[in-house]
């Protein structure tokens, strides 16, 4: 798998002029719309943006679950482009962390052996120490026996989280990773994100239409009509709720090329 020195050198992933297009003729939908962007390691980001706006299609084509149908993605210095399926599937499985609205647990399993599992499936073996490090950090060191169903779902989700860090990936996605939990449960799945960056160094991406959740990121990304029109450097819940509120009447207006394309 091949490096390429393109993009900024601090950048973990790397859109250019990136579009996504699903359907054809009067069905055809834009779903990205000529995205440049540049995530920086050691960074949270959080992308919002209206129902349609494209911000899971951005999360897919930036993680490589989707191919963009033009563009460049770059991640942690590989294009994906250049990439057969067998060659993404295992930078997916060794360079990125996912974690999802739904906890997507093997119930059959114990917390310690979800949280191992894509460390053995990438041929891997679990250095022991190292797990009961992230067990410890995401406060599950008295239940790594139990299983999935015998835990809340904050607890759930926080294996979720520790599983997404146990392989030590260049970037770890969230899509709406507390869509599913109660506030004062999100608040402290947000506070586990957030200690992984900075405890770790940990890159996250976080898709979410929650301003309280925006707020626990470095920057925000607004997303409108497949393009974005907008970013907040240390957002608060209130400054990200104003700008979704007028989000309707950015989108009409132009966009600058390149205005939020720096790695900041």
């Amino acid at each position: 798998m091949h490096r390429t020195p393109s993009g900024p050198t601090d950048a973990v992933i790397h859109l250019d002029s990136v579009h996504k297009v699903y359907g054809g003729g009067k069905n055809k939908v834009a779903a990205l719309d000529g995205v440049t962007i540049s995530l920086r390691r050691g960074t949270f980001t959080a992308v919002m943006g209206p129902s349609g706006s494209g911000k899971s299609t951005f999360l897919h084509c930036a993680a490589g679950l989707d191919r963009p149908t033009s563009g460049s993605v770059q991640l942690d210095g590989v294009e994906l482009s250049r990439l057969k399926e067998k060659e993404l599937a295992k930078l997916r499985r060794e360079r990125v962390g996912f974690v999802f609205q739904a906890f997507n647990l093997m119930p059959s399993m114990s917390v310690r052996d979800n949280i191992t599992l894509p460390l053995r499936l990438a041929g891997r073996r679990p250095n022991a120490g190292e797990v009961d490090e992230v067990i410890e950090r995401v406060g599950l060191t008295s239940r790594q026996k139990h299983r999935p169903g015998e835990l809340s779902g904050g607890q759930q989700q926080r294996v979720a989280i520790a599983r997404a860090l146990a392989t030590r990936p260049a970037v770890v996605f969230g899509d709406e990773p507390t869509g599913a939990l109660d506030t004062r449960t999100a608040r402290e799945v947000l506070g586990l994100l957030r200690e992984a960056v900075q405890w770790a160094g940990q890159t996250i991406v976080m898709v979410t239409h929650d301003p309280v959740a925006a707020a626990h990121a470095d920057r925000t990304l607004f997303l409108a009509d497949g393009r974005i029109v907008d970013a907040l450097e240390r957002p608060t819940a209130d400054q990200v709720a104003e700008r979704m509120t007028h989000l309707g009447a950015w989108a009409q207006e132009s966009v600058h090329d390149g205005q939020y394309g720096a790695a900041q």
